[in-house]
């Protein structure tokens, strides 16, 4: 049984540096203070473990504002997802160190959307509830952004249909779900004005998989379950190319079963699984055919 590493794979530069800054302000400050991390910086288990060994303590609250409750003192990193404005500001106020580790890719949403806004427009941003993604960008104008996840709630959206729209998206999404939902967007306001945020990492790592899939009888994603990007290269790979895909944490988690009969094994990786963790999985996968 052959292993195809599939290209690119892993790591992102938005999380290579989170991850830096992060791990550089843990090792000069948490022996003076409490540096906490609101929330996952990334969503990858492993990367946390790491992040705690450096001095970086978590606060798991998937309401941002809420997690700041828990941060007493000291510095409050913000993850690589972004962070809503008013959480920012909330930090500063009670005298934290801020230090913000957003991704170069959701800065740029943000700082669409804010432009966007000024501008008079109205932005339905594309995006999953729940996600500390869309609750930054949300953040920045709550009453001139418009949520929605699917194209039955595209088709829901009551609008005015002579203001000024405009759609995006969070970084992490499928690409195919997104053009589909964009597309019904235009048919039902013609006049929308369209970004499409979709990260390049994100785009880059989905459709290779999807290639890769037509040549191998089944792929392994190695990424958390708590990971969009991650969860979404398995679907496109079951959606788009009609293959079998396993989403898997570590390499405990394979099952020899999923693999009885096949010749070819894909192997990828979401954007915030470290590299030591996928060679492990692919060695264990070799395991299993020897």
């Amino acid at each position: 049984m052959e292993v195809v590493r599939i290209t690119p794979r892993g790591y992102c530069h938005g999380v290579v540096e989170a991850i830096r800054i992060a791990k550089r302000v843990g090792a000069e400050r948490s022996t003076q203070e409490p540096v906490t991390m609101l929330g996952y910086l990334v969503h990858n288990e492993h990367v946390t473990r790491e992040l705690q060994e450096a001095g970086v303590e978590l606060v798991e609250e998937s309401d941002r504002m809420k997690g700041l409750d828990q941060v007493r003192e000291g510095t409050v990193i913000f993850t690589a997802h972004g962070i809503s404005p008013a959480v920012v500001e909330a930090a500063r106020t009670r005298g934290l160190n801020v230090v913000d580790a957003t991704c170069s890719d959701v800065t740029r949403t943000h700082d669409l959307v804010r432009r966007l806004v000024d501008d008079g427009f109205h932005v339905v941003y594309i995006g999953k509830r729940g996600h500390p993604e869309p609750a930054g960008v949300l953040g920045i104008s709550p009453e001139h952004t418009t949520l929605i996840e699917s194209i039955e709630e595209a088709d829901r959206l009551q609008l005015d249909g002579k203001a000024k729209l405009a759609v995006t998206c969070q970084t992490t999404l499928s690409v195919w779900d997104t053009n589909a939902i964009i597309e019904r967007l235009v048919h039902r306001f013609p006049h929308i004005e369209v970004h499409n945020e979709i990260c390049l990492a994100t785009q880059e790592r989905q459709e290779a998989a999807v290639l890769a899939a037509d040549h191998v009888d089944c792929v392994v994603v190695v990424g958390s379950r708590r990971s969009s990007n991650s969860l979404r290269l398995a679907q496109v790979v079951q959606e788009k190319a009609h293959k079998p895909a396993h989403l898997v944490d570590n390499a405990t988690e394979l099952d020899p079963a999923w693999f009885a009969g096949m010749n070819r094994i894909g192997v990828t990786a979401g954007a915030s699984t470290p590299t030591h963790i996928t060679r492990e999985v692919i060695a264990a996968i070799e395991a299993i055919s020897a």
